[in-house]
């Protein structure tokens, strides 16, 4: 399979050279609001964010999750879908089936396959199902709803997560987004699903050279700082330029942030996200929030901040 280029859209960072951000998943837009808004900010450079419903589309529509996808696609953001690739486990059908769900409720840009294999013997896996997704294209656009009334049959009513409760704004508890806002949310996301969808293989180490073939970006490195600043980058990637590999790093202290960003460029990495928050969970819980020092790193790599 050739490597996949984008068509279509506006220029991307990583098509200008210039680091930016990969959001790997924030948490649920009822638990993280400011989270999701900031992506929004002009100036930010951001490459794309994952959307994850719950471990991938959910079991319906979420209305909640439709209005934060919808202000990112009317700010020209490319947004992913989460599938989960279980270290190549799960059967084709179920990665096709959530990554049809995916993009007919929330018309995302493309996929991230999280837990992607990445040794030479799950590379031909890799690839059929890589080969499936980008000719995937959303359903008819008029199975959508108008709006988002709160009695829709075909829009989950809006289940509020664990935790949203208490963190949600009164007025937001269990409500279904404004009718009129929906509209022009649908409208947004409708205009972002019609390209070919982009791929990013979570791999979070350096996989088998072939896989570089087979998606748009490989995430190569994701962990924790400690690792992180002892880390290399495998040979063969000198061959490819850097707006084709992905690191993800938690635990950053502000006071390294500089030297974490020479590491990226050294190695070659074009998108990034970099945070102090630690992973105690051992499930990417760091990423699920902003980094303390996001003012700083959106300032060092805005518009205008020469390499």
């Amino acid at each position: 399979m050739p490597h996949l280029t984008s068509t279509g859209g506006r220029l991307s960072a990583t098509e200008e050279s210039r680091l930016g951000f990969g959001v790997p998943g924030y948490a649920h837009p009822l638990l993280a609001p400011a989270e999701w808004a900031e992506l929004t900010r002009p100036g930010t450079p951001l490459h794309w964010a994952v959307l994850n419903v719950a471990d991938g589309p959910g079991a319906c529509p979420d209305p909640h999750c439709l209005e934060a996808v919808g202000r990112l696609a009317n700010a020209g953001a490319r947004v992913l879908g989460h599938l989960d690739l279980a270290y190549g486990t799960r059967p084709l059908g179920e990665l096709v089936a959530d990554a049809q769900r995916h993009l007919d409720w929330y018309r995302v840009g493309g996929f991230y396959l999280d837990r992607c294999p990445a040794g030479r013997d799950g590379l031909d896996g890799v690839r059929r199902t890589a080969e499936v997704l980008t000719t995937l294209r959303p359903a008819n656009a008029a199975r959508w709803p108008a709006a988002f009334p709160a009695d829709a049959p075909d829009v989950c009513p809006g289940p509020v997560p664990d935790g949203a409760a208490d963190a949600a704004p009164e007025a937001a508890r269990g409500a279904a987004p404004d009718p009129a806002g929906a509209v022009r949310q649908v409208n947004a996301v409708r205009r972002a699903g019609a390209r070919r969808p982009y791929l990013v293989l979570g791999h979070g180490t350096h996989p088998y050279p072939g896989y570089a073939e087979t998606a748009d970006q490989l995430v190569t490195f994701s962990g924790p700082w400690a690792d992180y600043r002892w880390s290399q980058a495998a040979d063969w990637t000198a061959a490819h330029p850097p707006e084709r590999f992905v690191h993800l790093v938690h635990g950053i202290p502000r006071h390294h942030l500089e030297e974490a960003m020479r590491i990226a460029r050294w190695q070659g990495a074009g998108t990034i996200f970099f945070t102090d928050r630690e992973d105690r969970t051992g499930q990417n819980s760091s990423f699920e929030t902003l980094p303390g020092f996001w003012d700083e790193i959106v300032s060092r790599l805005g518009p205008g901040v020469s390499e």
